[in-house]
């Protein structure tokens, strides 16, 4: 008869050392607009439409496309550089890159590790997000969160867009709507809160909303006879989506951040529509106290380069300073959203 085996020594549970915790913010800023200028009025010959027509639907007067040189990576490097110069920080003294891209059409490697190379963050992780017109807001939660566990202490957030390359040039639906930029932020450690509580969700309901019309696997089997993928949107939904659900969003990342509408410096949501950003803001109960980024007029969608481009934009034109609050608003295909309130450099 076999006799019992001795019970099986239990290993005492390892104590792991914490990491050095914290509070994050933003140290700086930094924004790439391509050179090309194009107004309405070159459109319309595409689109059979007026300057009128596009300007009262979506309040876009003008925008960036990019020339053949200036590149998804080239816009990011371009930008992040900016943000370091701004923030008095080495590419050495980067831990993270995280870059937000919807347009780039290089899935691998990873479109970060060539900014980080290009920059000469040599000892930093890189890694790309996919979160479309929300991605940047996305990254600096992510970026926020390793600088206060202690994982990195300065992170670079990047958001980086050539949606022309994705968009129908003779879509009338949309093709006026967006544009390309990039827009980047340097992340750090801080004594005292400087990014509150990131807000998100990601809304499956509406998932075919804003899409891409095919698969490149389908097209690549067949180019003669399937059509090229194209960015689809129904805006009706996208619009209503907001108002219902991003909008109180917002308003919540105000309450976990402690701010009141009142105090608010300014309101920096996803350039998409400026009479989606005007009555937001008006939902929100905000007063002439508070800057509203409309860069929209001026720069169209750029999907996850418009909130960096835009916040940039109002620090450049002294409309903003730092140490003053903004509630910086992403959302879109998915759907999804986030939204945080930050402290300016």
């Amino acid at each position: 008869m076999s006799q019992p085996s001795s019970p099986r020594a239990v290993a005492r549970p390892p104590r792991l050392r914490a990491s050095d915790g914290g509070h994050s913010r933003i140290l700086g800023i930094g924004a790439y607009r391509p050179r090309r200028v194009v107004k309405n009025a070159e459109l319309c010959a595409l689109i059979d439409s007026t300057e009128e027509w596009i300007e009262t639907r979506s309040g876009i007067r003008e925008r960036r496309f990019a020339e053949p040189d200036e590149t998804v990576p080239q816009m990011a490097v371009a930008a992040a550089g900016k943000a370091l110069a701004h923030a008095g920080v080495t590419p050495e003294d980067i831990d993270l890159v995280l870059l937000a891209s919807t347009s780039n059409l290089v899935q691998t490697p990873p479109l970060a590790v060539q900014v980080a190379a290009a920059l000469g963050a040599d000892r930093a992780a890189a890694l790309d997000l996919s979160a479309a017109c929300a991605g940047f807001c996305q990254a600096m939660a992510a970026g926020a969160d390793a600088v206060r566990a202690g994982s990195a202490r300065h992170v670079l957030v990047v958001g980086a867009e050539r949606m022309t390359d994705i968009v129908d040039p003779r879509d009338r639906t949309i093709s006026f709507l967006f544009a390309d930029g990039a827009g980047a932020a340097v992340l750090g450690p801080s004594p005292t809160p400087g990014i509150g509580p990131v807000v998100r969700r990601a809304d499956g309901r509406y998932f075919d909303s804003l899409k891409m019309s095919a698969g490149w696997d389908e097209y690549c089997a067949d180019p003669v006879a399937a059509r090229r993928p194209w960015l689809k949107m129904d805006g009706r939904r996208v619009f209503r989506w907001a108002m219902d659900d991003v909008c109180p969003a917002a308003g919540r990342a105000l309450s976990a951040a402690g701010v009141e509408p009142a105090d608010l410096g300014a309101f920096v949501p996803h350039q998409s529509n400026l009479r989606m950003i005007d009555l937001m803001a008006e939902r929100l109960g905000l007063t002439d106290r508070t800057e509203i980024a409309r860069d929209v007029v001026r720069s169209g969608n750029t999907s996850a380069a418009s909130v960096p481009l835009a916040l940039e934009a109002l620090l450049a034109e002294g409309r903003v300073g730092g140490g003053d609050s903004a509630l910086l608003v992403g959302f879109g295909a998915g759907l999804n959203f986030a939204a945080q309130v930050v402290l300016l450099p």
